[in-house]
C-alpha cells in the first residue's frame, strides 16, 4: 500500500489515466556531473505514455533539485549523467523521505554514473542494496511485456543490460537502468544514428512500463 500523501492522487491517476494535469521531473544534483543529459528524453515520453497510456502528463518535463521540498509534487522523478553525484546530508534526508512516501526514481546511467550513484543511493538507504529484477517481475510485465527483461538500447562496450531495484515494504521505490542507456532511446530519432527506430520504440514502451509501474497502488 502506497502512503497516505499519495494515496489520494495515486486513485485518480489510475482511474483510467485521465486525471488532471500534472508533471514529472528530471533531477538536478551536485558534484558537476551532467544531470541535464538527455534533453529530449521526457518531453518524448510523455508523448508516447499520453497516447498510449491515456495519461494526461504536462507535455513539458519540470526541473528539481534533490533537495528541495517541490520533489514531492511529482510521483516520477528521473536521474541521469555521465558523470558525478553528490548528494548533502540534507538532500539524502529528503531524497529518503520523498521515496518512502511513495515517490518513485528512476536512475538512468548515462555510462560513467555507476560509480558515483551508488554510492550516494547507499547515503539514502543504507540498509538497502540494488538487486536485479528478474524478467517476470511486473515492473517488465505493465501494458508492454518485455519477457527478457531490460533491454539493450545504445552500445557501449558489449555488456548485457541489467535493471537493478531498490526495494522497500515489497514496493521498487528506484528502478536503476544499468549498461542500457533507456533515456537515449527516448531521444528526438537521429540524435544516435546508431539507435534504430526499433530500437527507440522498445525504449518509450519500457519508459511507459515505469510510468505505468509508478502511477499504480
Amino acid at each position: 500500500m502506497k502512503p497516505a500523501f499519495f494515496l489520494f492522487l495515486l486513485t485518480v491517476l489510475v482511474s483510467s489515466f485521465s486525471a488532471p494535469t500534472y508533471k514529472i521531473a528530471k533531477v538536478k544534483y551536485s558534484g558537476g556531473g551532467d544531470w541535464y543529459a538527455n534533453r529530449t528524453a521526457l518531453p518524448n515520453l510523455i508523448d508516447f505514455c499520453n497516447s498510449s497510456l491515456k495519461t494526461n502528463l504536462s507535455p513539458q518535463e519540470a526541473i528539481v533539485d534533490v533537495g528541495s521540498s517541490d520533489l514531492f509534487n511529482y510521483p516520477f522523478v528521473y536521474l541521469t549523467g555521465h558523470g558525478n553525484v553528490v548528494f548533502s546530508d540534507s538532500e539524502v534526508a529528503n531524497l529518503r523521505k520523498y521515496l518512502i512516501g511513495g515517490g518513485f526514481l528512476h536512475i538512468d546511467d548515462n555510462y560513467g554514473l555507476d560509480k558515483f550513484i551508488r554510492k550516494e543511493m547507499k547515503k539514502v538507504f543504507p540498509e538497502l542494496s540494488f538487486v536485479e529484477l528478474p524478467a517476470n517481475h511486473s515492473i517488465y510485465n505493465q501494458k508492454f511485456k518485455f519477457p527478457a527483461g531490460l533491454p539493450k538500447i545504445h552500445e557501449h562496450d558489449g555488456k548485457a543490460p541489467k535493471g537493478f531495484g531498490l526495494i522497500w515494504q515489497g514496493r521498487v521505490l528506484c528502478f536503476y537502468t544499468f549498461e542500457c542507456d533507456l533515456g537515449n532511446g527516448w531521444e528526438d530519432f537521429g540524435t544516435y544514428p546508431e539507435d534504430t527506430q526499433e530500437k527507440r520504440t522498445m525504449a518509450l514502451k519500457m519508459g511507459a512500463n515505469l510510468i505505468q509501474y509508478a502511477l499504480t497502488p
